[in-house]
């Protein structure tokens, strides 16, 4: 298994510490050739996660996508949603042959308001069974403190899924595997959300209280969303049998990668989304809260990516609604906290 990385933001580098820790070499595109060289000479990416250091005889570094695409047979995407599609610019059936993606976007991409795999089908032909999703919970920073953390890997083939999945296992990173490809990536879309609404209630000056009324509801309002969508292994407190060589119970809507992520998404002090919108409680405008952010809020896209998908599937959405009307129709947070208020149980 030969991986490449496509992305060097804080998760990108917090995956690719991962492999790396696992002696895995791996082709790593990075956005210049001044990252690449400062990451060569001082073992560190210059922008972020910086205590972690490299062995950087295991690092090829590019800044061309398709270089990677080109050297690599297990290409993990994790780049922003919003620039997903530029860095398959150039990329053809042809380089895809073969070829295994693991998606740790966590976000659709606004361009299409899809899914990266839909995206993939769509555009290349590109099928499930070559797909995967790592997804959290599991910021970035505590990885790189190698504080213990629990990944979860989606894939339609549970034999290659737990192949893969070892390739993340460290001393300080547990792994999950299931199969539930479209519920993992619609959860942490829909948790980036909700914690743009913890922030924003913050920033308003709510107390735990109230938040976690919030949080709570919002863990509902998800699981009606995604049962919409058909995804069905979300009843809290039922379990499927767990195979002979497992010492786990099998996922449900409790698991980590669903209602885990959710909550320390919003409750989290290294979560952008819950900074960002504790910005905008506080009176700044989008554009100074992305500015003043100097990283990119997923929740922001999300939120009217999930609204117009709900024109469609009609699940009661009232928290996400109402955050999408603050970020896109300019509707004033204070207001749009007493509709939420109403609709809280």
């Amino acid at each position: 298994m030969q991986f490449g990385v496509i992305g060097s933001g804080s998760w990108g580098t917090a995956l690719a510490k991962m492999l790396t820790d696992n002696g895995l070499a791996i082709n790593w595109c990075v956005r210049n050739d001044g990252i690449a060289k400062h990451i060569i000479k001082r073992r560190h990416n210059p922008n972020y996660l910086q205590s972690v250091t490299f062995d950087t005889g295991l690092l090829s570094l590019f800044t061309n996508p398709r270089q990677v695409f080109s050297a690599s047979d297990h290409i993990v995407i994790v780049t922003p949603s919003a620039y997903v599609i530029q860095q398959f610019s150039g990329i053809t059936t042809k380089d895809l042959a073969d070829k295994k993606i693991i998606s740790a976007v966590k976000g659709i991409l606004p361009q299409q308001n899809l899914l990266l795999n839909d995206y993939l089908k769509k555009r290349y032909g590109f099928g499930i069974e070559g797909y995967y999703t790592v997804m959290g919970p599991c910021h970035a920073e505590e990885v790189a403190a190698e504080r213990l953390s629990y990944l979860t890997l989606s894939g339609t083939k549970a034999a290659a899924t737990k192949k893969i999945a070892a390739c993340f296992t460290t001393s300080y990173i547990n792994t999950i595997v299931n199969q539930d490809i479209y519920g993992v990536q619609y959860a942490a879309i829909l948790k980036n959300i909700y914690a743009v609404a913890a922030g924003m209630a913050q920033g308003l000056g709510y107390g735990d209280n109230f938040l976690s009324v919030l949080i709570a509801n919002s863990a509902d309002e998800m699981a009606g969303f995604l049962r919409r969508v058909g995804i069905r292994n979300i009843k809290v407190g039922i379990h499927t049998a767990a195979g002979a060589s497992e010492n786990r119970k099998s996922p449900n809507y409790a698991a980590s990668v669903y209602l885990g992520d959710l909550l320390v998404t919003c409750y989290s002090l290294f979560s952008r989304n819950r900074n960002f919108g504790t910005l905008i409680g506080k009176g700044y405008s989008v554009s100074a809260a992305q500015t003043d952010m100097k990283m990119v809020a997923e929740g922001y896209n999300a939120s009217r990516s999930i609204h117009n998908l709900n024109m469609e599937i009609g699940a009661d959405m009232p928290i996400a609604e109402n955050i999408y009307q603050v970020l896109w129709k300019k509707l004033s947070p204070r207001i749009a906290y007493k509709y939420i208020e109403d609709s809280l149980v």
